[in-house]
């Protein structure tokens, strides 16, 4: 028996489908040495810099996986660490012009995903699933 795919499966689903397509729109944007693991930190970085404790932390990855991949984001040019103003032991990791602008193209391919399933969904659908998914994750 086949069954259907649970709904977090198919959360999983689309969200892998969103992500795929972003990656594939960087590189074709000229942006083809950045990991999807890489990715998924970088699009966590707050604007205004934070510690790397804390973005393991948010990517629930190791601060040793974190470090090694925002070493790696850090050599090709995509963020930097500054000082911590708070703490002068500590440094903040905050996007360079170059990530930035990574995460720019990135967000407008996400937007133009959202404007397919809107489309495909309308209006209403496409509210409610979004206020669903919010209230889910309670953010």
């Amino acid at each position: 028996m086949v069954e259907k795919p649970g709904t977090a499966v198919l959360m999983f689903m689309a969200h892998r489908d969103v992500e795929s397509r972003v990656m594939a729109t960087i590189a074709r944007e000229g942006f083809d040495d950045i990991t999807i693991a890489q990715s998924r930190l970088m699009q966590r970085l707050d604007p205004a810099g934070m510690r790397l404790t804390e973005l393991a932390e948010q990517a629930r990855v190791t601060k040793q996986t974190a470090g090694a991949l925002i070493d790696q984001l850090e050599r090709a040019g995509y963020v930097t660490r500054l000082p911590d103003p708070t703490d002068a032991r500590a440094r903040l990791v905050t996007l360079s012009d170059k990530g930035a602008e990574v995460c720019r193209r990135a967000n407008a391919e996400v937007l133009r995903v959202e404007t397919e399933w809107r489309k495909q969904l309308g209006d209403r659908a496409f509210d409610a699933m979004r206020a669903a998914l919010l209230k889910v994750n309670s953010v």
